[in-house]
């Protein structure tokens, strides 16, 4: 999604292919013969591995429309660790919150509010990340939007009204920037994602 979003904003053309993860294509397995793992874009033949590094590899040939990444040093810093932070801790402490229950989940529910805190914080009254334009932390978040309803459903979590500012920003993000609309799926095919995969952990039946 952060790519589709980063290749929509800066007006690049380019050619979908999906892929089945449980039977990967040769082709996945040569331009990615590390990890394995999508996404990778591949440009004038060569391949680009991992969605923040993809991103940033975007800001930088696209340079001419749209920049996503701050201008300065300190802020270019600042939003990767932040990014890093949003892949690597949000999102599965968001998954466990889900895919859990009883005492368990609600270690996860404390830990996620504590993780939202920390960027409800880097957000403030701005109406982005980086001020008055969608930029490369905006896009890092962004795509937790599709999770809302199932972060209500399962983790009994409601973002609207435990940090309202960030549902505003999400909000906004998405009916302000076509990039996000057209790139995220529906909330309710993630929601039937994850009944799907409690189902198949036997956490409900």
């Amino acid at each position: 999604m952060k790519v589709r979003i980063a290749l929509a904003e800066k007006g690049v053309s380019y050619m979908y292919k999906e892929e089945d993860l449980r039977n990967k294509s040769l082709l996945l397995l040569e331009m990615n013969p590390v990890h394995n793992k999508i996404p990778v874009v591949i440009h004038n033949g060569k391949p680009i591995c991992d969605s923040s590094i993809i991103v940033e590899y975007i800001d930088e040939v696209w340079k001419d429309k749209s920049p996503l990444l701050p201008s300065d040093a300190y802020g270019k810093a600042r939003a990767r660790f932040m990014s890093d932070f949003i892949d690597k801790k949000v999102f599965l402490i968001g998954r466990n919150m889900c895919m859990t229950k009883g005492e368990e989940q609600e270690a996860a529910r404390k830990e996620f509010i504590d993780c939202l805190k920390l960027i409800d914080g880097e957000l403030g009254d701005k109406c982005y990340f980086e001020g008055e334009s969608f930029g490369y932390l905006d896009l890092s978040l962004i795509p937790f939007y599709s999770r809302f309803h199932a972060y209500k459903m399962y983790g009994g979590f409601n973002i609207e009204h435990e940090f309202p500012k960030l549902f505003c920003w999400a909000k906004r993000c998405f009916e302000n920037n076509e990039s996000v609309s057209k790139s995220l799926p529906d909330p309710l095919k993630i929601h039937g994602f994850v009944q799907q995969m409690r189902k198949n952990v036997g956490l409900d039946e």
